[in-house]
């Protein structure tokens, strides 16, 4: 996935309220971003550090420029914006990149499913057959490559969990794909320091044939693609 424009750089002040994210540019103008990432954001937001982001064309919007990197050491990268992980995903299967999921001929997103109001980021379809896909980012790591989801306690994530041990029950493929946009980043595990109720009901999914497995992101302020099968480590 290319940026219609190569990202412009300024350095982080602060991000606040969640959506906003104060930045100075390099002749000391400072100029607010939009945050397009909810989270906690845990490792992603240090005052002092590079960070890299988009301007739109369009007049409606309030804020023009969308913060989409932060660059926490010399060329290392992480991709805050969570909206472009199920694109990522999508582009990812297309181009057969993800090999566990080739094997299908049609692609829905935002499917309605399970007995708790859900909608699957992606069902494939062959024949009869049918395959969930749940897409989840991850951008918290720590020294020596290792990364952890969630960055924050998530009842969402655990109710996509529980969502997805169903459809294994009744007969059909759950796969949990960790989407790593975070170049330092070489094997994911759940935060049982975080979230230990996400931890222990991702073991039971798994134990229940939910398939987990994660594929990182190359990033760079031109261009932003999935490459690479990570192991998920328990």
């Amino acid at each position: 996935m290319k940026f219609p424009k190569t990202l412009q750089s300024g350095t982080l002040i602060k991000r606040y309220k969640r959506f906003f994210a104060d930045v100075q540019l390099a002749d000391g103008t400072i100029i607010t971003l939009h945050c397009p990432n909810t989270g906690s954001m845990q490792g992603c937001h240090i005052p002092g550090k590079p960070v890299w982001y988009s301007t739109s064309d369009n007049k409606k919007r309030k804020l023009p420029y969308t913060w989409e990197l932060i660059e926490p050491e010399p060329q290392q990268y992480i991709g805050i914006n969570t909206h472009l992980a199920n694109a990522l995903v999508l582009e990812a299967i297309e181009a057969g990149v993800i090999t566990q999921l080739t094997a299908y001929d049609s692609i829905k997103r935002e499917v309605k499913y399970g007995e708790e109001n859900s909608r699957i980021d992606f069902l494939l379809t062959s024949g009869e057959s049918q395959c969930y896909v749940e897409v989840k980012n991850v951008t918290l790591g720590v020294a020596g490559g290792q990364g952890y989801f969630p960055d924050a306690v998530t009842t969402r994530g655990q109710k996509h969990l529980r969502e997805l041990m169903q459809v294994c029950q009744q007969g059909a493929r759950a796969v949990l794909l960790f989407c790593v946009q975070h170049s330092g980043i070489e094997r994911v595990s759940p935060a049982d320091h975080i979230d230990a109720d996400y931890g222990a009901l991702l073991r039971q999914a798994i134990a229940a044939g939910v398939q987990v497995i994660a594929y990182k992101a190359s990033l760079s302020p031109k261009e932003i693609f999935l490459f690479e099968q990570l192991n998920v480590e328990l």
